[in-house]
């Protein structure tokens, strides 16, 4: 595959990913106030193992290893941690100011790769970043919008899905895309049936459709972001996250009836306008 084509690839999946997160926070939002975080995770990943299995059997299970155990370990309790605090954020903000608090991010899982995996930065990679960060700062307005208890969550839950990535990216260069979705619902079940245990509510059916849907977007959310990260560069793909804040906006502007300012239309500009400058320079200089 020329390098032209693995650029344009990467894309393609990362915007699979982007749309299944989107659609992921609608049904977690559906389930919000039923069920706990723990449960929910508990439940995503046990669906998503009884999914996987006939995927595996077809794909083989000997892409299933244990040579690097230790890793993807800590890539899921990093990744399990991330993912409560993002549940109880949803349930704290609006969509859209809880997607801008996590576009930070890129911002950190970039520094990660560039410290510890090695990864170049270059002129359209600091545009995507910088405009990125921008864009995120006009939407959330810090100083004007009071910093509440959701604020402070989503922050720290930027942190830890910012080192999932880079966790990601390590593992990208040692197992498959499946390999790392299959261990991350397996462990992600051990953790959530412990932590669930304590806080486990009764279920019904009309959640049935939304824990699916939770399962579903889960998985191919991954699927698509993992496959994205062995690709290409993550300094390159982790700033297209970016782009989920916009569509987010719309999600819960259409479905929930949450304000859809002016203010984030300008910050979905910026955010736009650094996205399209990376991958601009990205596609140039792999064709050159």
């Amino acid at each position: 595959m020329s390098s032209a084509s693995a650029t344009l690839k990467a894309i393609a999946w990362m915007m699979g990913a982007l749309l299944s997160f989107a659609v992921m926070s609608v049904s977690v939002r559906e389930l919000t106030g039923e069920l706990h975080a723990f449960q929910m995770l508990f439940i995503r990943s046990a669906i998503g193992i009884l999914i996987l299995l006939p995927i595996l059997q077809r794909a083989g299970w000997g892409q299933i290893r244990f040579d690097h155990l230790a890793g993807h370990g800590g890539r899921n309790v990093i990744h399990f941690t991330g993912q409560v605090l993002w549940i109880f954020g949803i349930g704290l903000l609006p969509l859209a100011t809880v997607s801008s608090l996590e576009f930070t991010s890129p911002l950190w899982g970039g520094l990660l790769t560039v410290l510890f995996l090695g990864e170049r930065m270059n002129r359209g990679r600091w545009a995507a970043f910088g405009l990125g960060f921008l864009g995120v700062l006009v939407i959330v307005r810090p100083g004007v919008i009071p910093i509440s208890e959701g604020i402070v969550i989503m922050l720290f839950c930027a942190f830890f899905f910012g080192a999932t990535g880079a966790a990601t990216k390590w593992l990208t260069r040692r197992e498959t895309a499946l390999a790392i979705v299959f261990y991350m619902v397996v462990m992600q079940t051990l953790m959530g049936v412990v932590a669930s245990a304590f806080v486990w509510a009764p279920l019904a059916w009309h959640q049935a459709p939304w824990l699916l849907l939770l399962a579903i977007t889960g998985l191919t959310a991954h699927y698509c972001m993992t496959t994205a990260l062995a690709t290409a560069d993550a300094t390159f793909i982790m700033p297209m996250e970016f782009l989920r804040l916009p569509l987010v906006a719309v999600i819960g502007f259409l479905a929930y009836g949450e304000d859809f300012e002016v203010m984030i239309l300008l910050g979905a500009a910026i955010i736009f306008t650094g996205t399209y400058i990376s991958i601009r320079h990205e596609t140039r200089s792999v064709v050159r």
